[in-house]
């Protein structure tokens, strides 16, 4: 069965400082870490360092528990690319039959919110896999903050779900 789940961060960094940030493999293995890493071939350091096609695979990145005990699969594809604004990655995944993430990047005032949208439905133990996504996005939320700042230091603007719940 297909679960969708959604996450929003308000940070005080430029939208372009955050696109640096959610495009780059530092930015991406720093907000996963120490749960989880995704390799990249040598030699990527981001998106831009990699042909983009609509819905060509760019790479298989290996998912590893803790850094150390390979545990999925991602064959990235990204369906979308928009340099400043966002991205959606819909990847082939050995967990999943669907895995579809859609990031956007949306300026405010002093800084910008970052929300990941996920629509997925995985191929074995659906419950337990949608905790593990769950808990993995609140954690790269928190990340968001810690490294981007949260917006106008107001303990209420840290990252929480899109209906309103805190991680």
């Amino acid at each position: 069965m297909q679960k969708s789940l959604s996450f929003e961060t308000e940070v005080s960094a430029t939208p372009e400082a955050a696109w640096v940030w959610i495009t780059s493999f530092d930015g991406i293995s720093k907000e996963m870490s120490p749960l989880v890493h995704m390799s990249a071939p040598k030699g990527v350091k981001d998106l831009s360092s990699v042909t983009f096609e609509s819905g060509v695979p760019m790479f298989r990145s290996w998912i590893t528990l803790f850094g150390v005990l390979p545990i999925d699969y991602s064959n990235l594809t990204l369906l979308t690319l928009n340099p400043g604004f966002g991205f959606v990655e819909q990847s082939p995944m050995g967990s999943m039959k669907l895995w579809r993430h859609e990031r956007q990047i949306v300026a405010l005032d002093a800084g910008c919110k970052i929300t990941d949208t996920l629509t997925f439905e995985p191929r074995f133990a659906g419950r337990l896999i949608s905790g593990i996504v769950e808990v993995l996005f609140t954690h790269r939320h928190k990340m968001l903050s810690k490294y981007l700042g949260v917006y106008a230091a107001d303990p209420s603007l840290k990252a929480h779900h899109s209906d309103g719940r805190r991680p």
